[in-house]
């Protein structure tokens, strides 16, 4: 018979499945914030499983706060996230290499183009088909008016489609059965393929198909991509702002609000409680609210795909030209910047790697260094110089927290987006 102590220390089974339903359900939406796109077999397949057991509550949740639709099947589950902002050019898709060399242009116009060969194509390509086509579909004359021209006879072109694949096998759009990309290269073999035509579906995050816009600009394209219906009421007004919101602060390392406008601002300011605890109580994100801004900081520290402080050189690096920046008072010359590094490399160079200490790398490394504090909210640049925004306070001298582990940081979930 069960004693009195352990009774009154005993907790009801209720409410350790609650708990444990909420661990599970919270564990779930990372994931997909992490990673929109999840494969029920290979390295994220316990993460499938545990998203297409709660999908139901994810699909109302993500609806109804961000407007993101997941589909889930057997499969596959797919996290349509459409960004907040649709200008953002800070998170490019990278190659999934050591090196992730960001995708410039041209590597993005072969990725839609090989996209659209393997919709029209068999269960399995090979990649040499598969290059001879996007050759075929890249001699459409708007490509060709707009400078875009592809043969695939140079080493650099066929290594530029070869990073398209390597982007694709790591969303699991294809899956290779026999080669190496590298003897496709050298021009010494090919490479067999199979298509999964499911997956290669789901990857389009739009709310309407691209042969319906018609708009001229680039901007208004995406803007008609991603449009929510009409919004002809104030119930449906809000609804677009609450979404809006919260897919910024979601996806945004910081929420500025200067880059908001009077009505959004209002709304923030009436609905802050609300999106944010919403958002909390989903992800363990936590508000930290400025004068400025606010950022959904992570205590876990692992949904962001840039991280500061960050090991080695180039992450300390950073973090001194942060701190630079920060007690600067006022935009920094890309020159000033270089320059800095010179100097830091005479004070902390005996503890860098030697690549980084040679003559002539200083532009190289700020411009790594500015492009991560970009990504992270935390500078503008332009041509001429660098300025900091406020959130870079926190790495000013002085800034302990930025060095203690677990504490909070303001790249709490900024995530690539995936194409």
């Amino acid at each position: 018979m069960m004693t009195g102590t352990h009774a009154m220390n005993s907790t009801p089974l209720a409410e350790v499945l609650d708990g444990q339903h909420a661990a599970d359900l919270r564990k779930a939406a990372r994931a997909l914030l992490r990673q929109p796109l999840l494969l029920a077999r290979g390295r994220y397949a316990d993460e499938f499983r545990l998203v297409r057991r709660h999908a139901s509550e994810l699909r109302e949740w993500f609806d109804r706060n961000t407007g993101w639709s997941l589909q889930t099947d057997a499969e596959a589950a797919r996290l349509r996230k459409i960004p907040g902002v649709l200008t953002d050019p800070t998170h490019p898709a990278r190659e999934p290499t050591r090196a992730a060399a960001a995708f410039t242009r041209r590597r993005y116009v072969l990725l839609c183009l090989a996209l659209a060969a393997l919709e029209r194509g068999e269960a399995q390509i090979a990649l040499g088909r598969l290059a001879d086509q996007v050759v075929l579909d890249a001699a459409d004359p708007h490509l060709a008016r707009a400078g875009i021209q592809f043969t695939l006879d140079r080493r650099d072109e066929r290594l530029d489609l070869a990073a398209v694949v390597r982007l694709l096998l790591g969303l699991g759009v294809l899956r290779r059965v026999a080669g190496d990309e590298e003897a496709y290269v050298s021009g010494a073999g090919d490479v067999l393929y199979d298509v999964e035509r499911r997956v290669l579906a789901g990857l389009l995050a739009a709310r309407r198909g691209p042969s319906t816009v018609h708009a001229d600009t680039v901007m208004d394209r995406l803007t008609e991509l991603v449009a929510e219906t009409a919004l002809d009421s104030d119930e449906l007004r809000f609804r677009a702002m609450r979404r809006s919101l919260t897919r910024r602060l979601l996806d945004d390392p910081v929420l500025y609000y200067d880059e908001l406008n009077d009505a959004e601002l209002g709304y923030l300011t009436r609905q802050r409680g609300f999106i944010t605890a919403r958002i909390t109580e989903l992800t363990g994100l936590v508000a930290e609210v400025r004068a400025e801004g606010i950022a959904m900081v992570d205590p876990d520290d692992d949904l962001t795909d840039v991280r500061m402080p960050e090991q080695g050189t180039h992450g300390h690096i950073t973090l001194l030209l942060a701190e630079h920046l920060a007690a600067a008072g006022a935009a920094v010359t890309w020159e000033r910047l270089a320059l800095r590094v010179r100097e830091l490399a005479a004070e902390h160079g005996g503890f860098w790697a030697k690549s980084a200490r040679e003559p002539g790398m200083e532009a190289e490394l700020v411009d790594q260094a500015v492009a991560r504090l970009a990504a992270l909210g935390l500078v503008v640049r332009t041509a001429h110089e660098v300025a900091a925004r406020p959130a870079l306070a926190r790495y000013a001298v002085g800034e302990t927290v930025v060095l203690e582990p677990g504490t909070a940081r303001m790249p709490a979930q900024r995530k690539a987006r995936t194409p």
